[in-house]
């Protein structure tokens, strides 16, 4: 059982949703957290909840300058890393391949795989240095279960997966441990945080039940507590986890019928 008093984690996304309650969740159990974010008033609201337990840091995850510089900044202000929980995603606008243009893809890839992988590679080397560390990594159960409209923020979160099972079987006999992490539907606001407005309609007319970020970091601090490898959240995740094994094809029809009657 790994104990987080006293320990330092960096926190990409964490102005808000599971990133913000990630926050709340680690500095109540003794953990000093640097909040990383590209907006400063969600920050700024952080701060005023989490008070000196939290450092902030205004970086845009998909720059290689600022997050290469990121780790000796964190440690001048904070003293240490002893993990790292790569938070920030977005999803795509709600658009088919055809139709969705190679920037807004592109965006996509930049921010869910390219800017953990960043991170990663910048912070590996000091997790490496100390007494334990850790790295988690939140993908989506989009990279198992696919979703019409969603295909290229699926292929992020899958290659998020790959690269985290890959990075796990590298780092056997060392200190750090990846957890990796397949939420379902949550009650964010990844929408509007990723620029676009959806529906007012829409959450009345989906039936697809939401878990609270609240209860998403209890399960992540839990598993990074416990050294788990991997965590589902949500009876969706694990429901179309247990499903896309037994039947891909039965899985994607399934959730094919849902996106249809939800965007319609």
């Amino acid at each position: 059982m790994v104990n987080v008093k006293e320990k330092v984690f960096v926190i990409t996304g964490a102005g808000g949703g599971v990133g913000s309650e990630l926050a709340r969740m680690l500095i109540s159990k003794g953990a000093k957290i640097a909040a990383i974010d590209y907006r400063e008033e969600s920050l700024a609201k952080l701060v005023q909840i989490a008070g000196s337990s939290v450092e902030t840091f205004l970086i845009d995850i998909t720059d290689p300058g600022s997050i290469n510089s990121l780790p000796q900044a964190v440690i001048k202000k904070l003293g240490q890393v002893d993990g790292i929980i790569n938070n920030a995603g977005i999803i795509q606008p709600f658009k088919k391949i055809n139709e969705l243009s190679i920037e807004e893809a592109a965006r996509v890839m930049a921010v869910n795989f390219t800017g953990s992988f960043l991170m990663i590679k910048a912070f590996l080397p000091v997790l490496l240095d100390r007494p334990e560390g850790h790295i988690v990594n939140i993908s989506s159960m989009g990279a198992y279960a696919p979703v019409p409209g969603q295909s290229v923020y699926g292929a992020s979160k899958a290659a998020l997966a790959q690269l985290s099972d890959g990075l796990r079987s590298e780092l056997r006999g060392t200190k750090v441990r990846v957890t990796l992490v397949f939420p379902g539907a949550m009650r964010t606001e990844i929408a509007a945080n990723s620029g676009m407005r959806l529906s007012k309609d829409l959450a009345k007319k989906s039936k697809i039940p939401m878990t609270e970020p609240s209860v998403a970091a209890v399960l992540i601090v839990d598993a990074i507590e416990k050294e788990r490898p991997r965590v589902f959240i949500g009876k969706d995740a694990k429901t179309l986890n247990f499903l896309a094994r037994v039947s891909p094809i039965f899985a994607a029809n399934l959730i094919q019928r849902q996106m249809r009657n939800l965007l319609t």
